[in-house]
């Protein structure tokens, strides 16, 4: 253990080391929490129950509502874009400076973005035929291919704002967040078409988005912002669940009638606001602590995979849902999570889950860092090994 704890200390140290100095610690730590909290979110809420042959998608919260406040802690796509826009901005603004077009640009990012999922559409493709070749139950087939495929919206939106940036770089917050709300005011008030409410699936995400944009404009630097976005998007999401008749729990859940997340309501995007303002007013401390060698390395090392680890977390719960099958069905993995017996057995399926992911990032990494194509090793984005410590920052 002692040596175990030696190596772990000389690892992050020698990560610590190989970071530019002026990089900003904070954007890559908000990032790695949003992808955990997404990744845990799914993992104690999305339970595949068996049902003879059949699995079936259910959640603790059609059982249990009162656990809705699970969901407003693991619910971080707002900071996830938040920081997607500062980042893009500031890496549009830098490749303007050096004379980059955008096209290159463009691709440069999409690239790191859509990798990993040819990785995922394939074994999927693969995986899908084999079980319908198999005689396997329809309804089974369509609840995994819909939950392994389900990140891929995310990536779709993100890559569209990301193409977007230069004409959304200036774009007040206001206007996408206007939007939304008269779309769920034509919606849920005069009873327009529910296909209206997937206008908000760009116009709900690009108010976080153009909140990062304000952030690379140096408008946030102050706590005053923070103070604002987190009181108000806190006060008006209570009042929306309160009186307004909206969902409490901030994630989709089977059979609801209203849905906050596909596609986002009013009350997901001013929940939003107020998890995008707690992350300005924590971002001093966070920097404080990834001075830390072995903090930052943990948040180091969860940037470099990022997206396998968004992509794969759900094939990581049904490959060993399924795995386990003839030996069920067993408490917290099959069974229905109707109660709390079902969620404290749970918990330990959790360092499963996170065996079974690491599995997966051992096996598709290389298409988070170029496609699965063979190409010559480079540094990492995160830190730049034997370089000077006056390198510039890298852009993320």
């Amino acid at each position: 253990m002692t040596r175990l704890t030696a190596a772990a200390r000389d690892t992050a140290a020698r990560i610590d080391a190989a970071t530019p100095a002026h990089r900003d610690r904070a954007v890559d730590a908000l990032r790695a929490f949003a992808v955990a909290g997404v990744v845990l979110g799914h993992w104690l809420v999305t339970a595949l129950v068996a049902d003879g042959r059949t699995l079936r998608a259910a959640s603790p919260l059609q059982h249990m509502d009162w656990l809705a406040p699970v969901s407003w802690a693991f619910q971080t796509l707002a900071v996830f874009f938040l920081v997607g826009g500062h980042v893009a901005t500031r890496s549009y603004a830098s490749a303007r400076e050096r004379g980059v077009p955008y096209r290159r640009w463009l691709h440069a990012r999409l690239a790191r973005l859509f990798g990993p999922v040819v990785a995922v559409l394939g074994l999927w493709t693969v995986v899908t035929l084999t079980l319908l070749l198999s005689d396997a139950e329809y309804a089974t087939v369509r609840t995994l291919v819909k939950l392994a495929l389900s990140p891929v919206w995310f990536l779709l939106v993100f890559a569209a704002l990301t193409a977007a940036t230069p004409l959304v770089a200036r774009l007040h917050p206001l206007w996408p967040l206007a939007v939304v709300l008269h779309v769920d005011v034509l919606r849920f008030g005069f009873g327009a078409p529910d296909g209206l409410g997937w206008l908000n699936l760009a116009a709900g995400w690009l108010v976080p988005y153009t909140l990062g944009a304000a952030w690379t404009r140096g408008e946030l630097e102050s706590r005053r912002p923070g103070w604002v976005l987190l009181g108000g998007g806190t006060a008006a999401t209570a009042a929306l669940v309160a009186w307004a008749g909206y969902p409490a729990a901030m994630v989709g859940v089977p059979g609801a009638e209203v849905s906050n997340l596909n596609p986002p309501t009013l009350a997901a995007v001013t929940f939003g606001l107020a998890q995008c303002g707690l992350a300005l007013l924590l971002r001093d401390r966070l920097r404080r602590a990834m001075r830390r060698p072995l903090a930052w390395a943990a948040v180091a090392l969860v940037n470099l995979s990022a997206m396998t680890v968004f992509l794969w977390h759900q094939t990581a719960l049904m490959a060993t849902t399924a795995t386990l099958l003839p030996a069920g069905p067993l408490p917290g993995l099959h069974t229905v999570p109707d109660g709390l017996g079902w969620a404290a057995a749970r918990l330990p399926w959790l360092i499963v889950f996170a065996l079974a992911l690491a599995v997966c990032g051992a096996a598709f990494r290389t298409w988070e860092q170029g496609g699965g194509r063979r190409r010559r090793v480079r540094p990492s984005r995160v830190v730049r090994a034997h370089r000077p410590m006056t390198e510039r920052t890298p852009h993320v």
